[in-house]
């Protein structure tokens, strides 16, 4: 488990980055931090790891203050995820990924066998193992980030808007195979992103903040969607949007979810419909 306990964080000249933060992640959870920029959250994310420590305030992991614990072994048993990877470009991708495992004392055989099944895992071609980050498309190098992120086996995922710099057909592939990875993994995920859809898409509980990391809603994508905690929160998940605005128009036979501006958005099935409720209930 991870706690947030009155976190506050001030920099030097006062630039005030988070207030007063609290907040239980439980173990096998995954939380999302969305907010725009100067909201905070990475900031929040990186002081698990102790990339920035606090002003004040604690953060504990299983009950321990990493305040006391060594940053270096700390950050070792933390996998990390970032924007654009982060690859070490004079290293091979075996090499990228075996990175921490070695530097804890695993064999390179061990480590070297260990990152060839990660690479099956995220979907990388074997082959890939002998090129250079340099040498791959932007989704192939942000699978490796993911394979290197997991390759120590921790218990704790952190990922800082990993997704953000590829295009949006191979996000939505990454942002697939990061939810398989979690139903067969289940490690605690942090994710941070400013984009609510992948927010609601990837979490089960969204923390949805405002500048200076003050909490404006704390929920499942569901509970958020059913009731806005404010106008802030409305409009920043797009409440009134069409497409967040959905029912049921039978066609041909079989019925078709459609937004508010008349565009399909899917299909109900059989399975859909019976987790929505009692016949006649349409999604809202």
């Amino acid at each position: 488990m991870i706690g947030f306990e009155n976190v506050r964080k001030e920099y030097p000249g006062g630039t005030l980055a988070v207030e007063d933060f609290s907040l239980e992640i439980a173990s096998h959870e995954s939380v999302v931090l969305v907010g725009t920029s100067g909201s905070g959250k990475t900031t929040l994310m990186r002081m698990i790891n102790r990339m920035v420590d606090p002003t004040s305030g604690r953060i504990t992991i299983d009950g321990d203050d990493v305040a006391s614990l060594d940053p270096v072994r700390l950050r070792r048993s933390v996998g990390y995820v970032m924007q654009a990877s982060g690859l070490l470009p004079h290293r091979t991708v075996l090499d990228n990924i075996t990175t921490v495992p070695v530097l804890r004392g695993i064999s390179k055989r061990d480590a070297r066998t260990r990152a060839h099944e990660l690479m099956e895992t995220v979907g990388l071609e074997a082959a890939l193992a002998v090129r250079y980050p340099a040498q791959l498309s932007g989704g192939q190098q942000q699978r490796v980030g993911v394979a290197r992120g997991l390759a120590a086996d921790p218990n704790i995922l952190l990922m800082d808007e990993p997704f953000g710099a590829v295009d949006p057909i191979v996000r939505g592939e990454l942002q697939q195979e990061l939810m398989h990875l979690q139903r067969d993994l289940k490690k605690t995920i942090v994710f941070v992103t400013h984009d609510i859809d992948e927010a609601f898409l990837i979490g089960d509980r969204v923390v949805i903040l405002r500048p200076g990391c003050v909490v404006a809603q704390i929920g499942t994508p569901q509970e958020i969607l059913a009731d806005p905690a404010d106008d802030f929160v409305a409009s920043f998940v797009g409440a009134d949007r069409g497409t967040r605005s959905l029912h049921v128009e039978r066609v041909d036979g079989r019925d078709i979810v459609v937004d508010a501006d008349g565009r399909a958005a899917g299909v109900l099935t059989a399975h859909a419909a019976a987790r929505s409720g009692p016949a006649g209930e349409t999604p809202s």
